[in-house]
């Protein structure tokens, strides 16, 4: 990518609302890596990590972390959540909802393995006022059985998972301050 494009996707992030104060958007990578597919989050965050992302974009691999991770969501503007989520759909099937929408089908997005669950944490930022807009971005697993590797089937999806989650990236903020 040229350092012109760079330049253009980091002022589509920059993007809040109507005017033009720069959001921090962080992309939160969830999951259990000794569980295969259950980590496919930090796998996901960790790829990540290697790339050149726009100004106030910032990448944190939470694993299992649940309540250590609150002030990682209470600083964002924009949380982006990649995890494995078991919504009955074929291995590999991508899902993406907002926050709002996760308390309408609370058995769709099941993560039961981590100590405390990412949602659970979003709605306590609730009670002190700074809960960044939020998007859960999912990936349906194949294996929760014990190793550090991905399925196949879970691994070749992990380029379109960066891509939506790199367009949610972009997209503006639609909570201010």
């Amino acid at each position: 990518m040229s350092k012109e494009e760079q330049s253009d996707r980091s002022k589509e992030v920059g993007e809040v609302g109507d005017d033009a104060t720069p959001k921090h958007v962080v992309i939160l990578g969830v999951g259990n890596l000794l569980l295969s597919d259950e980590g496919v989050g930090v796998h996901v965050a960790n790829k990540f990590k290697e790339m050149d992302l726009p100004a106030g974009v910032e990448v944190i691999e939470g694993g299992t972390d649940g309540f250590r991770l609150m002030n990682v969501i209470t600083g964002a503007d924009r949380l982006i959540v990649v995890d494995a989520v078991k919504g009955g759909s074929p291995p590999g099937s991508i899902y993406r909802f907002d926050i709002d929408d996760a308390s309408s089908f609370p058995d769709a997005y099941k993560t039961s393995v981590h100590q405390i669950g990412i949602l659970e944490v979003v709605h306590l930022s609730e009670l002190v006022g700074q809960t960044p807009e939020t998007t859960i971005i999912g990936i349906e697993p194949k294996s929760l059985e014990m190793g550090m590797e991905l399925s196949p089937e879970i691994q070749e999806k992990l380029p379109k998972v960066m891509d939506l989650v790199l367009e949610e990236a972009k997209r503006p903020c639609r909570k201010k301050g």
